[in-house]
């Protein structure tokens, strides 16, 4: 079995169950991959495949060689990530993960950032899944809630983003200035579609805000900071970003148990690198100097 071709070709149709989808995600033709099982099944002597009119159905000795692939793959991307994020030089790709709700730090942070050093290629991923930096698919991770225990990262503390309950002028001009309290039942407001969701200042909402009176419910933050702006009502908005906003008004401000403990994840093969070294640097400073102004 020294054919890596050929037992990544068995992966990918164990994967995928077809051929066509095997050979278009290789690049090949299907021919070579039928080639490429058809030989791999001589020369071990056993059938990895149930071949039917839907496709390919793995045997258990075919599950066998597609779990050892599986491992075989994840750490030849593994490697990849590690080599594309050393260098001696502050250039190349930067992989940067976080939640959605942290872009309008993070895109200025980036964009300054490559202003500095111009050979970066930023590649900015948001999302709710953990980006698996063990395997290299990111460089730094900004990460909310308990401290992140995974094994092999480098994990420092960062500093809370404040946020405020607003709403807009013409929503205080149409309804009035919320006043905390039983005030709060006669008033509209914003939050997440999901009633459940654990964000510290989601929880503060479902306690203190009638679950009838969210009449504006939405998954994605910014969708939420629109319908703040729009006047649909009151909601929680980053008060570094709300102060660029001549048209909305703080309802109640910052309060720490609104915010989540924030945590800079580095793995450390890739933490001392001259890349990430300056970006979490840059990062840091940015992020005082936007809690300064």
């Amino acid at each position: 079995m020294t054919n890596w071709d050929e037992i990544r070709t068995a992966f990918q149709v164990a994967r995928l169950g077809t051929v066509s989808g095997a050979a278009e995600v290789l690049g090949v033709h299907h021919a070579t991959v039928i080639r490429h099982i058809d030989a791999l099944e001589q020369r071990m002597g056993v059938k990895l495949f149930q071949r039917h009119a839907r496709g390919y159905t793995p045997t258990e000795a075919g599950r066998d060689l597609a779990r050892v692939a599986q491992t075989t793959d994840d750490q030849f991307q593994q490697l990849a990530g590690r080599i594309r994020g050393q260098g001696e030089g502050v250039s190349g790709e930067l992989l940067v993960t976080s939640l959605i709700n942290f872009y309008p730090l993070m895109v200025g942070a980036l964009t300054s950032f490559r202003a500095a050093y111009p050979e970066i290629v930023v590649r900015y991923m948001t999302g709710a899944r953990l980006f698996r930096l063990e395997y290299g698919e990111a460089h730094v991770a900004l990460r909310a809630g308990a401290v992140p225990q995974e094994p092999d990262n480098v994990v420092q503390s960062f500093p809370r983003q404040e946020l405020a309950l607003y709403a807009s002028r013409s929503y205080i001009a149409a309804r009035g200035m919320p006043q905390e309290g039983p005030d709060f039942a006669t008033h509209d407001f914003i939050g997440f579609d999901d009633l459940e969701i654990r964000a510290p200042f989601a929880i503060w909402m479902r306690a203190n805000v009638p679950p009838e009176r969210v009449v504006f419910r939405a998954e994605d933050g910014r969708v939420q900071q629109a319908a703040v702006k729009a006047g649909a009502g009151v909601g929680f908005m980053s008060v570094q970003e709300a102060a660029g906003d001549p048209d909305l008004v703080q309802v109640l401000p910052p309060r720490e148990e609104w915010s989540s403990a924030l945590w800079l994840v580095t793995h450390v093969d890739l933490h001392r690198t001259p890349k990430v070294q300056a970006f979490l640097k840059h990062l840091k400073d940015y992020a005082a100097g936007m809690s300064a102004t």
